[in-house]
This record gives C-alpha cells, sequence and structure tokens, in this order.
C-alpha cells in the first residue's frame, strides 16, 4: 500500500501510538494462555486491545467534536474492559502480572482521560468536509510526540 508520507492526525496522537504499543504488548501476553483459551480469553482480549486504537481513529476521523468524543467513549470503555480482562487471566493463573502492560495501560488511560477533558471543554463544532483528516485538538502538537 503506498501511502502519503504525512502521518493522518490519529497517527501523531501520542495516545492512539500508546494504545498501538498496548496492542503489540497485548498479542505478546496473551501468546502464553492456555490453548484452551484461544477462542475465548485470548481472542477477547486482543479484539478488546485492538478495540482501542481503532475508536480513537474512528473518532478522530468524524465530522463533529461530539462524535470524537462519543468513539473516545468507546474506547475508554475497551480499555476498562481490557484492564478486567487482563485481571481475570492473573486470577486464573493463565499469566503473571507484567508490570510494563500495566505501566502502558495506565499511561493510555491517562493519556485519553487528558485527550478528553481537552476536547470536552472546548466548543462543539462540526468540521468542515475539507476536513476530514484534521484534529480537533486545538493544539495537537501539544498531544503529538
Amino acid at each position: 500500500m503506498i501511502r502519503d508520507s504525512s502521518p493522518r492526525p490519529h497517527e501523531r496522537l501520542d495516545v492512539w501510538r500508546d494504545a498501538m504499543a498496548l496492542v503489540e504488548s497485548v498479542y505478546r501476553h496473551t501468546a502464553t494462555l492456555p490453548d484452551s483459551e484461544r477462542f475465548g480469553l485470548t481472542a477477547q482480549l486482543r479484539r478488546t486491545a485492538i478495540s482501542v486504537p481503532s475508536n480513537i481513529a474512528e473518532g478522530a476521523a468524524r465530522r463533529s467534536t461530539a462524535e470524537y468524543l462519543r468513539f473516545l467513549s468507546i474506547a475508554h470503555g475497551s480499555l476498562a474492559e481490557l484492564d478486567t480482562q487482563l485481571q481475570i487471566a492473573e486470577r486464573l493463573n493463565f499469566v503473571a502480572p507484567d508490570p510494563s502492560l500495566a505501566q502502558l495501560l495506565d499511561r493510555t488511560f491517562a493519556r485519553l482521560n487528558a485527550l478528553i477533558r481537552t476536547l470536552d471543554s472546548g466548543p462543539r463544532t462540526i468540521r468542515e468536509p475539507s476536513a476530514a483528516y484534521e484534529s480537533q485538538i486545538p493544539n495537537p502538537e501539544s498531544h503529538a510526540r
């Protein structure tokens, strides 16, 4: 696939980058779950992890701040679901606690909360059709690496 070299707005968000790293970490972490959980907890953990950056990206591509916030809220819910599922896997002794995964989860929660607060405090605007990939963040560089 040939792409323009400039990153899309969601790709410049630290929270999206963290969520992508979280997906990779969850995939590595779940590789050790028992085969009997391949279609159960393993699949659920992976789907939930994938939901986080997917909803951040989809929200960033929406035309209104309200829609963006709705998708960020879904991503936030998926993070809580992922946290719960990881705790279940640990309680069942399927995996050992992973401090680096927990830290990444916490950082993603914090950044997502910050982005939601930033957008929720601003005006509810509708973007122009030509601005489909324009960030709704007042100063996107403040949220980018």
